[in-house]
């Protein structure tokens, strides 16, 4: 009996032991802190600032004058007076077609034409003295007029068989040789005036009450992409498309030099009005299919930090920030670095070290 006591106390010894031993073991396990920890990202405030106010457009670079030169007559070219590239003078002679027949019909008519005048003034002699009929008079002085205007018509056919410039400008690449038959309207060639560039471009009919001439413009093309040239709004049309309900406007280039007619255009008009924004570095701002949406750094009852997202409206991007139209304060802190590591409740710990 004595020997089962001894058993039993022993017993409840060693479970005693390894009870306390587990009790301890728990109780230890249950103190730590099993919560994730937080995650390091980069912040950044939201800032009020002033905006001034543009907008974009494209269009197409166009000379204020500019043509394709064409012939008004069918012919062979005799002589060309001029070769690609050149600078002409306005009036100068380009090309010459084929005039043979249309120079020989203009001495058969300055020949009729001087027996008409001689023998007007035969009659206008004799009219006065009464030796003729008014009627020989009528029909001498009919057939003068009509000998002029014949000889008028031969030259007119003699200078539409000449092509002169219409302006001081650039000719462009010769499309036509010596010795081509050529009909009317086949192109010879374009000629430019590049003192006086112009760009056309369209908007949206809503911005009509904004836009009004003498708006500054800066334009930017391909060729120059480092470069903005100055232009500005001259006019504006008198109708909107009803297809597009767009309004052609057109702008006159300041400063054009290297610029050509043709070039694809970018422009920026600046609406002369200035705004107040709420800004954020544009790597703050997460665009997907549900919304557009920033990080908010809020401080937690514990002192630390938390990252809640918050779903906000957005407008242009400038210079690296982007302008958040609603749900965002100015002072306000964002995440803009490791949002992708953020989740609901998440505690964060900012490190503007953080690099993308």
């Amino acid at each position: 009996m004595r020997a089962y006591i001894v058993v039993v106390a022993l017993l409840l010894v060693i479970f005693g032991a390894i009870g306390g031993y587990l009790y301890m073991k728990f109780s230890a396990l249950a103190a730590q802190d099993f919560s994730p920890p937080p995650v390091t990202i980069a912040a950044a405030t939201a800032q009020g600032e002033t905006w001034d106010s543009y907008l974009e457009a494209v269009g197409s670079v166009r000379s204020v004058r500019g043509v394709e030169l064409t012939a008004e007559t069918a012919g062979e070219i005799t002589a060309i007076e001029f070769d690609s590239g050149d600078q002409v003078e306005a009036g100068q002679l380009l090309l010459v077609l084929n005039d043979q027949v249309e120079q020989a019909a203009r001495l058969n008519e300055i020949a009729s034409l001087e027996l008409a005048e001689i023998l007007f003034e035969r009659d206008a002699k004799l009219i006065k003295q009464q030796s003729i009929p008014e009627s020989q008079y009528d029909r001498s002085k009919a057939d003068l007029a009509r000998a002029r205007a014949q000889l008028a018509e031969t030259e007119a056919r003699i200078r539409n068989k000449r092509i002169y410039a219409p302006f001081a400008g650039t000719v462009g690449i010769r499309q036509v040789d010596l010795g081509d038959y050529i009909s009317p309207g086949t192109e010879i060639a374009t000629l430019q005036d590049m003192t006086q560039l112009e760009v056309d471009f369209t908007l949206p009919d809503r911005f009509t009450p904004k836009l009004r001439p003498g708006l500054p413009i800066l334009l930017s093309v391909n060729a120059f992409p480092d470069r903005e040239f100055r232009a500005e709004l001259v006019a504006l049309d008198s109708s909107v498309d009803p297809g597009t309900r767009n309004l052609l406007l057109r702008a006159r280039i300041m400063e054009n030099e290297g610029l050509l007619p043709g070039m694809f255009a970018i422009l920026k008009l600046d609406l002369q009005e200035n705004r107040e924004v709420v800004a954020v570095p544009e790597t703050a701002v997460s665009y997907s299919l549900q919304g557009n949406t920033v990080y908010v750094i809020e401080d937690t009852e514990d002192g630390g930090l938390t990252a809640a997202s918050r779903i906000v409206k957005v407008g242009e991007t400038r210079d690296g920030r982007t302008a958040v139209l609603t749900n965002l304060e100015a002072g306000e802190r964002v995440a803009t670095v490791g949002q992708n590591k953020l989740y609901r409740g998440v505690r964060v710990l900012i490190d503007d070290a953080v690099e993308l």
